[in-house]
């Protein structure tokens, strides 16, 4: 019992001493205003236009859970295809990259080709439409032509821009700083690009032979890192790898906006290419002020995610123990019923806080199956780590929406929270219409709506400095938001 005081008190010693990061600027009239004017709009019905028009114009932090490669719009993949002088197959929907066919492609007249540049695929309304309702999920919940189970058809978008999304990075990363500006973001950390892994078919074995047996994969680990660390080839991959988030993000940061980026890991790999990605992820965040956590991605039901899911975490407390100081945030729990066989649902949020040590969870949505519940939404809020909640992704890829998202729980038990995109560009949404889905759905107050665009900034994975450069911003933003908020709840006028 000694032992859990002196922990308890330790802990809320740190947190005091934390910096003042998340309080906002002190309560105005304008604020006031602001707030009375919110409440209007979430009073009875939602009034869901006016409240886009709200959000849309309220100051939003950051956006912590981000994919680079989900965040592209279908739009701009189109224009990459014809930069790198590729073409479409208007029967497969697949990016043609071989130069042969290409040109063959291209020799015929333009009503005879198979393979169309991005002007083509406009000029061809069928093809377009067909084309956008396989690249993102645009037409789904109006009955398009194309109705596949929405976690298939959300999960195969990325095999269609694939062959674009690792490049032109520069382009992106420029049209998502534009994106972010124009909607009153002021920071994203992004899942920008996956760390380089190398295959080792005897590592494969053993960790098969070892998974169980938590003695024996701690020396198997132990001497894979060691031999990594040694690798030449290995080193040179990471330092390439850390130059190209370098070479992407230049021009990026300025006084209106900040991005960071972290590196992530596939879980539907073999556990050596798990593993040494994995370590490649750790080394990379050490090495650039760039890079500022490691995240693990994949469809989370899948069966080699499933079959190895405990092995990973143990992979990630293995490498957090040799880097303690790189943070890690985790998809983690992000599954419904039904997915998996119910055992499945009832301890990943549990071992990605327990035994991988993760400092932010993303999605969290299979809390309400998982066996230890309680203890986990007492750790996060005890120990300060949020839950990353993004609704429009929940909804699509699960039917997880309204009273059955776990978000009213956590905020019941007083877990820590931020609201986020996940994959704008598939879903076609906007940081903005999360957080009218937010406030539409759950009618939280303006004061917690603006405590969790603060939120961001807080549980972002950056020194103390930039938050409270980040947090003045904001407080600067709101003061200017309020204002013209207040002012325009005067011009009001009732609605007969």
């Amino acid at each position: 019992m000694t032992m859990k005081l002196t922990a308890a008190a330790l802990l809320a010693l740190a947190v005091a001493a934390q910096p003042a990061l998340a309080k906002g600027p002190a309560s105005s009239v304008n604020e006031t205003a602001t707030s009375r004017h919110y409440a209007s709009l979430i009073a009875g019905e939602p009034k869901l236009a006016e409240l886009t028009m709200f959000f849309t114009q309220m100051p939003k932090g950051g956006d912590l859970h981000h994919h680079y490669s989900g965040a592209i719009y279908v739009e701009q993949y189109i224009d990459f295809v014809d930069k790198q002088g590729f073409c479409v197959n208007k029967q497969s929907y697949q990016i043609e990259t071989k130069k042969e066919v290409i040109a063959a492609e291209r020799a015929k007249p333009v009503a005879e080709r198979s393979c169309l540049t991005g002007a083509e695929i406009y000029a061809d309304d069928h093809t377009w439409r067909e084309l956008l309702q396989r690249w993102s999920n645009k037409d789904f919940a109006n009955h398009g032509a194309l109705q596949p189970p929405p976690d298939r058809l959300f999960f195969q978008t990325f095999g269609y821009f694939g062959p674009v999304s690792n490049s032109n990075f520069r382009e992106g990363l420029q049209e998502l700083k534009k994106r972010a500006i124009a909607e009153n973001v002021g920071y994203i950390e992004t899942m920008f690009k996956s760390a380089p892994a190398l295959p080792n078919p005897d590592f494969d074995r053993q960790a098969a032979a070892n998974a169980d047996n938590d003695a024996a994969l701690e020396v198997q680990l132990a001497a894979a890192w060691a031999a990594l660390d040694q690798d030449p080839g290995f080193g040179k991959s990471i330092a390439k790898f850390v130059d190209t988030v370098h070479e992407s993000s230049e021009g990026i940061d300025d006084e209106r906006f900040t991005m960071r980026y972290q590196t992530y890991v596939f879980r539907l790999m073999s556990p050596s290419l798990v593993f040494s990605s994995m370590m490649a992820a750790f080394k990379s965040d050490l090495a650039s002020d760039k890079i500022v956590g490691v995240n693990i991605v994949g469809q989370e039901s899948s069966h080699v995610a499933m079959r190895d899911y405990a092995l990973h975490m143990k992979m990630f407390r293995f490498l957090r123990a040799k880097y303690p100081d790189v943070k890690v945030a985790m998809h983690a729990g992000e599954l419904a019923m039904g997915d998996v066989p119910p055992e499945g649902l009832k301890f990943h949020i549990d071992q990605a806080l327990v035994v991988a040590g993760a400092q932010r969870i993303g999605h969290g949505l299979d809390l309400v199956h998982e066996t230890n519940a309680p203890a986990i939404m007492k750790k996060m809020r005890d120990e300060d780590i949020p839950v990353e909640i993004n609704l429009t992704s929940n909804a699509f890829i699960s039917g997880i929406e309204g009273a059955e998202h776990p978000i009213n729980l956590y905020r019941k038990y007083g877990v820590p929270y931020v609201i986020s995109t996940d994959d704008a560009g598939v879903t076609r949404h906007t940081l903005s219409n999360e957080y009218v889905l937010f406030a539409s759905r759950y009618k939280p107050s303006y004061a917690e709506m603006k405590k969790a665009s603060y939120a961001s900034i807080r549980y972002a994975f950056l020194p103390v400095a930039e938050k409270q450069r980040l947090t003045r911003q904001l407080d600067s933003r709101f003061a200017a938001f309020e204002a013209r908020m207040a002012q325009f709840a005067k011009t009001a006028r009732p609605v007969h």
